[in-house]
């Protein structure tokens, strides 16, 4: 099994394994929760392939099978179902455990901060492609938050998104080379903006959110739609 292998299966086996806790019973979430993994892999495996043959970011053989689908490594493909699973997992036991919404009353306030945030970073970033693009699809998605949706769950999306980054960095910083003598993932230094968070560019933390809040989207809608048929 390869590094990159062994990063997905250990992501993935214990939020797998406390899926079936009774108080937060993941495992009811299912169907909603892969109907939105299936909508965020499709926008991302598409950019990720565009990405590589491009030369914004690659994979080192070295850390990966040789088998590609989409110029991406069957590895890269693992990545856009593991780590939404085990993100969208940290956002439904804070609401299980945590009754009170938390930034109950600052979230729309956080929401227009951050679009604001990510919609000047893309402005003013229009050379560099991954920050481009990573900033202004979550401008987007958050300024649809921001106008329309207005989530009655945004104060635990905002919470889920401050702790999941832990655990997403780390896993991030083993594919970025912070254990290897070469990275798994390797970024072009002209298409990002430079600073890292250690061996991370800066931007993954932004592309963070759009992965942790575009499944949950799609799975708090899906999931009330179903709920209503039900009743």
């Amino acid at each position: 099994m390869t590094l990159y292998a062994w990063v997905m299966f250990c992501s993935l086996i214990g939020p797998l394994a406390l899926s079936f806790d009774k108080k937060v019973a993941f495992y009811k979430y299912w169907l909603p929760l892969f109907a939105g993994i299936v909508l965020n892999g499709a926008l991302f495996i598409a950019w990720d392939g565009w990405f590589a043959r491009t030369g914004v970011w690659g994979f080192n053989p070295q850390y990966v099978w040789n088998l590609r689908i989409n110029d991406l490594p069957v590895e890269e493909w693992s990545f856009f179902v593991v780590v939404p699973y085990a993100s969208v997992f940290i956002y439904k036991c804070l609401q299980a455990y945590i009754p009170k919404e938390p930034f109950a009353n600052s979230k729309h306030h956080i929401t227009l901060f951050f679009t604001l945030l990510t919609f000047v970073l893309a402005l003013l970033n229009s050379d560099k492609t991954y920050t481009f693009y990573n900033c202004l699809i979550a401008s987007v998605l958050l300024l649809v938050h921001y106008l329309f949706i207005k989530s009655t769950w945004m104060g635990y999306f905002w919470l889920a998104y401050l702790v999941h980054l832990v655990p997403f960095l780390v896993v991030n910083g083993i594919l970025t080379g912070a254990v290897t003598p070469e990275p798994v993932v390797w970024y072009n230094e002209g298409e990002i903006l430079g600073p890292r968070i250690y061996t991370i560019p800066v931007e993954d933390t932004i592309y963070a959110l759009t992965c942790l809040l575009l499944p949950i989207t799609v799975m708090e809608w899906l999931g009330k739609k179903l709920l209503r048929q039900s009743t």
